[in-house]
Order: structure tokens, then C-alpha cells, then sequence
């Protein structure tokens, strides 16, 4: 008989540095998680792991649940109770990893390399809050609202762009260069696994700012009537959109959701296109069209009145501010041609030439 090991304690999300964006899509999509979930590209070693697990510590009762890359569709929406099945003779529902992960996260990492069959799935019950099975004789449905969180390395493999488009926001990570930077991250990181309750102890003032302000912006978002916004905020959106060759009304509809996310995350009273501007970069990061105008770079946000303020507003990182201009470049190999047309000369059968050469060769 074995013993469960205890889970180690997670790090705490107010001390995570060094990636503004990351922090502030995770804080959106925990806001209104009907966004559709955050795509993490990057490197090894760059806090994705770590800053998801740390979000829903920040979520009241929120489980944490891990897709593994050997999961069945089964296992992700779930399937017939068959033992219920074979001894009752009666249809049950066994549910899947999305159940479990209901008012909570669902960590996937390398979700490039899941089969479509899993993403599709994933991102329709991130989107809608609600997985539907209809298979093996069930017609079930149950509440799946979860914060989707998708890692993968760019340089083993991409999603299609249909996949892509789904994900609500999507951020690009890099590696830090600079080296004070790095030194205060592995400073912290290094006091962590020395005496992880007393780091945590650090920054539980900060912890406890991080999960009210998210109950309050995400009452706020529930509320139809609150946080309003006019055509200038329309005016803006379309126009980010358009600029970025973003394909279908999607972006549109993110963008505006994630605008209002973070308007409620801040305690305003209404939405402008300074809000809008800074969520862009997210929303159009993995729909632009190569060439196309990338959005300013923004910093993450804070909650009103937070002593988090200087931690989550610190600047953006080398290896952040670089992301937006680097996109353009990204999407295809330096020195790679296009492919041009080559003339091709018919050419005559063998069999006639060669008969035409022997009679020739007879008349000689």
C-alpha cells in the first residue's frame, strides 16, 4: 500500500517577476474566464508552470488540474461508468478532467502536441462553460468554467491557425537578459526553496490584495449593467482588428471582453481605449498576419490601492518589450525565398525514340 506525498506548496503569485504580461493575461482570463483561455509561448524555465499553478491558489477553492499528454478524450470529457453499467445495467456518467477542473485551472502543457480531437474540446468548454457529451449511448451536460492555460514551445511545433484563433489571449515569452533582472529572480527563487512558508509568509499581505481584487472584478463582470462604454471604444477595437488582419469578428469580441476584464480588475467606473490598448498585444498576437502593424507594448495591471501595485506594474523586461516587434519577424526563417515557377520542357517518350534510332540505324 502506498502513501500519497503531500503537494508542495505553490509560489506565490505576487512575488512571480520578470513577466508583466504573463501576469496580467493570467489575471484576465481569471477575471472573465470566458475569454477563452491564455496560450504561453516560450523557452524553458520562464514561469509558466509556476505563475498557473500560483493563479488559482489566488481563486477561493479553485482545484488545479493537469491535462497529461497521454490523455483519452474519455479521460478529458468523460465517458459511461461501466462498472455501474455491467452490474446495474444502468447508463452513468464518469466524469472527466473537465468536470474536476470546474472554478478552477486547467493546466495543459505542450498543448501543441495533444491531437485536434482534445483542443477542440478543450477550447469549446473554456469558451461556453459548458461540456456536452454525447457518446457511448450518453447525452450528458455539465458546467466546465474554467482558466484555461496552454504552454508550448514554439520550436517543437505550432497549433493550426484555427486553433490558435480560439485561444482568447496568447502571450510570448523570452528569455531574460538582463543581469540584475535574473539575479533577483533566482534570489527569490532560491529563498523560496529554503523556507518556502516564511517567502510565503512575505507575501501574504500581497496574496490576500490579489484574490479580493479578483472577487470584486469578477462581480463586477457578472454585472450586465455595469461598466459601460461607447462607440469610441468600438472605434478603437475595430480598428486594432483591421490593422491586424485579424480574420472573422472573434479578436473583436475578446478584445472588448478582455478591455472590460480589466477595467473591472482596476475598479473604473466605465471602459475607455486606454484599456483597450493595453489588452491588444494579447488579443492580437497569435491573429495577426505577418506584416501587418503590431500594438504598443503595455504594462501589467493592479489592483486600486494595492501595495502589488509596484510589483505587478514594474516595467516590462528585455526580453518582454521585445515581443511585439519581433512578431513580423517571427513568421518566417530569415533568408527564406518564396517559391517561383519552373519551366518544364515536355519530353519525348523513350520507346518511339529509341524504335526510330535502330531503323535508322538498319538503313546505315
Amino acid at each position: 500500500m502506498t502513501t500519497a506525498a503531500p503537494m508542495p506548496v505553490p509560489f506565490p503569485f505576487a512575488a512571480i517577476a520578470g513577466q508583466p504580461l504573463l501576469r496580467q493575461a493570467l489575471l484576465l482570463a481569471a477575471v472573465d474566464p470566458g475569454l477563452g483561455g491564455v496560450l504561453i509561448e516560450g523557452p524553458r524555465g520562464t514561469a509558466k508552470t509556476t505563475a498557473a499553478r500560483a493563479l488559482a491558489e489566488l481563486l477561493p477553492g479553485a482545484p488545479f488540474v493537469t491535462l497529461p499528454l497521454g490523455a483519452s478524450l474519455e479521460s478529458l470529457v468523460g465517458t459511461l461508468d461501466l462498472g455501474q453499467a455491467l452490474a446495474g445495467h444502468e447508463l452513468r456518467f464518469a466524469p472527466g478532467l473537465l468536470a474536476r477542473a470546474h472554478g478552477g485551472v486547467l493546466y495543459v502543457d505542450e498543448i501543441n502536441l495533444l491531437p485536434d480531437a482534445l483542443i477542440d474540446s478543450l477550447l469549446d468548454a473554456a469558451a461556453s462553460g459548458v461540456n456536452v457529451v454525447e457518446r457511448d449511448g450518453i447525452s450528458h451536460r455539465h458546467a466546465a468554467r474554467f482558466v484555461l492555460v496552454g504552454t508550448m514551445n514554439p520550436e517543437e511545433g505550432t497549433l493550426r491557425p484555427q486553433l490558435l484563433d480560439r485561444f482568447g489571449l496568447c502571450v510570448q515569452l523570452r528569455n531574460i537578459e538582463d543581469a540584475a533582472e535574473r539575479q533577483a529572480i533566482v534570489r527569490a527563487r532560491l529563498a523560496f526553496d529554503a523556507d518556502p512558508q516564511g517567502f510565503r509568509a512575505k507575501h501574504a499581505q500581497e496574496e490576500a490584495e490579489l484574490a479580493a481584487a479578483l472577487v470584486r472584478a469578477r462581480a463586477l463582470v457578472a454585472d450586465a449593467r455595469a461598466l459601460p462604454y461607447g462607440d469610441a471604444v468600438h472605434e478603437a477595437v475595430s480598428a486594432l482588428c483591421i490593422a491586424a488582419g485579424a480574420d472573422g469578428l472573434r479578436a473583436d469580441l475578446v478584445m472588448l471582453r478582455s478591455a472590460r476584464a480589466l477595467a473591472a480588475w482596476e475598479g473604473a467606473a466605465t471602459i475607455d481605449e486606454a484599456h483597450v490598448q493595453r489588452v491588444a498585444e494579447a488579443v492580437l498576437l497569435h491573429r495577426r498576419k505577418p506584416g501587418t502593424e503590431s500594438a504598443p507594448p503595455t504594462a501589467a495591471p493592479a489592483p486600486a490601492n494595492s501595495s502589488a501595485r509596484n510589483t505587478t506594474n514594474a516595467p516590462a523586461s528585455a526580453n518582454n518589450a521585445g515581443d511585439s516587434n519581433n512578431d513580423s519577424n517571427d513568421a518566417e526563417d530569415w533568408g527564406a525565398m518564396p517559391p517561383e515557377p519552373v519551366g518544364i520542357e515536355r519530353v519525348k517518350p523513350l520507346r518511339p525514340l529509341i524504335a526510330s534510332q535502330q531503323a535508322a540505324a538498319k538503313k546505315a
